[in-house]
């Protein structure tokens, strides 16, 4: 094990009823005014946003609307959430929706209180923010990032073409109700799950001791992962599912995976850069390039790929294991080459060059990748 210092902020309220049961208490904690925050509007077809409105408006809230939170927020949504927390005093931001949303406050909660530039701050001095953030609260509407779970975000600058990672606001407190997920659309809340997939695969395959107990937890964690999204395969409206896969999303980025190892992040590096140039959905995005990923480091770390596949999928040998993790990707209908992504430019080898070129190469993996790698790897997803 390495060396780690862990501790947790965020209050976590689990389970159906949850903010009706918990929010009025948490609310009780902090100034009247309120920013809510949440995305594209859907909170207001399938009754979250009446329910929690009525909520805020009991506690003596005054409500200040924060919308139109987009899937890969940017940097300017930021700015635009920032001044309205400044203009309007905002006392806590409650951030009403999955990943996007939650991310996007976590930095508005930090650029509100400073007159310096985030983004110039950590991306470009890396830098820390020095001033205390808003507090933050999450609703989740949408699982599968962890968003909820951690003081990171990732946030897309569109002038610099660059989608990466930024540290600010923890929540303080997450409401967690699968209820919340059900009027969500089946490829949503399937690429939702793989991004959950995603991140307890890539944690498990940073370097570590044989028998580290953080990868124990992880494999459990996919296992438990595939086990609910076959069961959504058949029934997508199935609540266990639902609160399963919620809660391994949770898990899966609320640090436990991560303590005592070095974790390696390289194909969630990719695909931001792949995002921040075609806008593509992040976990369907993932689905396409892992395999290509995997297969290009299987001979780095077979025990390790052995151990997964038999774990998670009850196969034998490491090239198994790849091939597993391919047929469960088909089966849950995921996309398998780019050409299946949705993208808002044309995928053209001189656009992969440059997502190749720009990727942040992380040194914690069982092999160290150029940029000329991911190169052949974004090729060979085409």
């Amino acid at each position: 094990m390495e060396n780690f210092v862990y501790e947790y902020p965020t209050k976590v309220c689990f389970g159906r009823g949850a903010a009706g049961q918990h929010l009025p208490g948490l609310l009780a904690g902090y100034g009247p005014n309120v920013l809510l925050a949440y995305g594209g509007g859907s909170i207001k077809k399938n009754g979250v946003y009446e329910e929690l409105t009525g909520i805020l408006k009991a506690a003596g809230k005054t409500v200040t609307e924060f919308s139109g939170i987009m899937s890969n927020p940017t940097f300017a949504k930021v700015r635009e959430g920032a001044k309205l927390a400044r203009e309007h005093h905002i006392d806590l931001i409650l951030a009403v929706g999955g990943g996007s949303v939650v991310d996007c406050c976590k930095i508005v909660a930090a650029q509100a209180v400073t007159d310096e530039d985030l983004w110039d701050l950590e991306m470009v001095q890396h830098k820390t923010p020095a001033a205390a953030p808003i507090p933050l609260g999450a609703v989740v509407t949408a699982s599968g990032t962890g968003a909820e779970m951690n003081g990171g975000a990732v946030i897309t600058n569109e002038s610099a073409k660059i989608k990466g990672g930024m540290f600010a606001a923890a929540p303080r407190f997450a409401i967690l109700d699968p209820d919340y997920t059900m009027t969500l659309p089946r490829m949503q809340v399937l690429s939702g799950a793989f991004d959950t997939l995603s991140h307890a695969m890539e944690t498990y395959f940073g370097r570590s001791d044989q028998d580290n107990v953080s990868d124990e937890v992880a494999l459990a964690i996919m296992r438990s992962t595939v086990v609910n999204i076959r069961t959504l395969l058949r029934d997508i409206n199935d609540y266990t599912a639902r609160s399963n896969l919620m809660w391994t999303s949770a898990m899966a980025e609320n640090g436990i995976l991560k303590v005592g190892r070095l974790t390696d992040f390289e194909c969630h590096q990719i695909e931001h850069q792949l995002g921040a140039y075609t806008d593509c959905n992040h976990g369907q995005g993932l689905a396409v390039l892992h395999p290509v990923y995997y297969r290009h480091i299987v001979k780095d770390a077979p025990e390790k790929f052995a151990r997964m596949g038999q774990a998670v999928f009850g196969v034998e040998g490491a090239e198994a294991a790849v091939e597993a993790l391919v047929a469960f990707i088909q089966e849950c209908g995921l996309p398998t080459k780019m050409s299946q992504l949705r993208s808002k430019e044309e995928i053209t080898p001189e656009l992969l060059r440059q997502v190749a070129d720009s990727t942040n190469l992380l040194p914690n993996g069982y092999r160290q990748l150029t940029h000329d790698e991911v190169y052949e790897i974004l090729m060979e997803c085409v």
